[in-house]
């Protein structure tokens, strides 16, 4: 009995915690991050389509390098804190929808933070 409870405890205890609230630390700041540059990049294809304004194509590709780290930390935490598929995907699609990504940054830290009491 002693031996499952030693195996068991890495996976449930401070450990675990530990590395599931590391984890949250990351997505959640990259999650501001990815929302602020995709209002960046909305408002420069409001300047570049709405007022024939350019130079400002660096945005866009800042934005997507930034998403992809957004989907690296997303896919990290939804691993550590054992999330269904369709709750990873409507996560990391949040990334691409203006607003969209502070709302489910908010409604996945409480998840997160009530599921493991962190």
């Amino acid at each position: 009995m002693t031996d499952e409870k030693t195996a068991a405890e890495p996976t449930t205890g401070p450990l675990k915690r530990k590395a599931i609230a590391s984890a949250l630390l990351r997505y959640r700041v990259l999650a501001w991050i990815t929302g602020v540059w995709l209002l960046l990049l909305v408002a420069e294809m409001v300047a570049k389509y709405g007022f024939d304004v350019d130079g400002f194509g660096w945005v866009g590709v800042a934005h997507g390098w930034i998403y992809f780290i957004y989907l690296i930390f997303t896919v990290d935490l939804s691993i550590k804190a054992r999330w269904p598929w369709l709750k990873l995907l409507t996560t990391a699609i949040a990334g691409t929808i203006p607003f969209l990504s502070f709302y489910f940054e908010h409604k996945r830290t409480h998840d997160v933070k009530t599921a493991y009491d962190l």
